[in-house]
């Protein structure tokens, strides 16, 4: 099978690596200048995967999307809708796109598959390739569990049995909505969690409790199954993305609350503003992305602020747990 990986950051380039060993045509493609393509480019390898050399390296985006059967996506999820304007202006009609990475559109609060489509992509050749799992533990080859979702279920059941192995077990999703947006909160979450670990420890196991209630609550409102936030997607990814030290939404909430700042990208900030403006749009309460939010987007000291949106979220009237 053709696949060409479309940014080779972290994530990206992990994709680039696994697809390669199930034996696919990969091509790994990067902006020229940028960092991360320059450092795989002069060395084969970054901190995280050695691409095999039977991976092609890429600047040249017309030649990465045309000669792919399926085009996987790892980028900034903010830089999504800009980017495909850059794709389409190439025949892709006749494409699969999967979309490995997790957020929402922050001006339009838009899921992601919703702006492919906007950008001219048909519903029934998106996918999206979500759950739990770090680099630096499949590297080692410690397996884990993925969901692939997609409006057609063709696609999905097509996309999980090329892409399954011993080292990532697939299920197949049945709520794009809910894996969405579950998937994009739980770096939300994480970012309170970090700032739990320098605050307060012991309220992580409630922020787990809480943290996936809340988002249940949005995706219902949204049309979602609320069951899909205790599923991979959200719930399922709470151990990679709450308490592991390479979670850096995790990291950037621990690094604010001490007063410093996590200068890699954290998906969770721009989340927390996007699940904000939805949980005024469909009326849903939202304490802990609101008070997430504040942290990552007020003025004034931040270690203070951090512990002021912890009292203030105690403060709270009392309300029944299933509200």
């Amino acid at each position: 099978m053709k696949i060409s990986v479309l940014g080779c950051g972290r994530w990206g380039s992990f994709i680039a690596w696994y697809l390669s060993r199930q034996g696919n045509e990969v091509y790994s493609w990067g902006p020229e200048g940028d960092p991360s393509y320059e450092v795989l480019k002069n060395t084969g390898r970054n901190e995280y995967v050695a691409l095999d050399e039977k991976i092609v390296l890429t600047c040249n985006l017309e030649e990465a999307v045309s000669r792919a059967e399926i085009i996987v996506i790892s980028i900034s999820s903010q830089g999504l809708r800009g980017f495909m304007k850059r794709i389409t202006a190439y025949p892709v009609s006749d494409k699969t796109f999967v979309l490995c990475m997790k957020g929402i559109e922050v001006d339009t609060g838009k899921r992601l598959s919703e702006v492919l489509t906007e950008s001219g992509i048909a519903p029934d050749r998106i996918a999206v390739w979500v759950g739990p799992g770090h680099i630096q533990s499949f590297v080692q080859g410690e397996p884990n569990c993925m969901v692939i979702d997609s409006a057609s279920d063709a696609l999905k059941r097509e996309l999980v049995g090329a892409f399954k192995s011993d080292l990532i077990r697939f299920y197949y999703g049945n709520d794009l909505i809910g894996t969405e947006i579950g998937a994009a909160a739980k770096n939300v979450m994480g970012i309170a969690a970090g700032v739990l670990d320098v605050v307060c420890v012991p309220l992580k196991g409630p922020l787990m409790s809480r943290g996936a209630r809340e988002v249940a609550r949005l995706i219902k409102a949204m049309g979602g199954s609320e069951l899909s936030a205790y599923g991979l997607a959200h719930l399922g990814d709470y151990e990679t993305t709450l308490f592991s030290p390479f979670s850096h939404n995790r990291k950037y909430g621990e690094m604010l609350a001490c007063g410093k700042r996590f200068e890699k990208l954290a998906e969770g900030v721009a989340t927390s503003r996007a699940m904000r403006g939805l949980g005024e749009k469909y009326g849903v309460d939202l304490p802990i992305t609101e008070a997430v939010c504040r942290v990552c987007y007020g003025e004034g000291d931040d270690k203070a602020r951090c512990r002021e949106e912890i009292v203030k979220l105690f403060a709270r009237s009392t309300k029944e747990e299933m509200y």
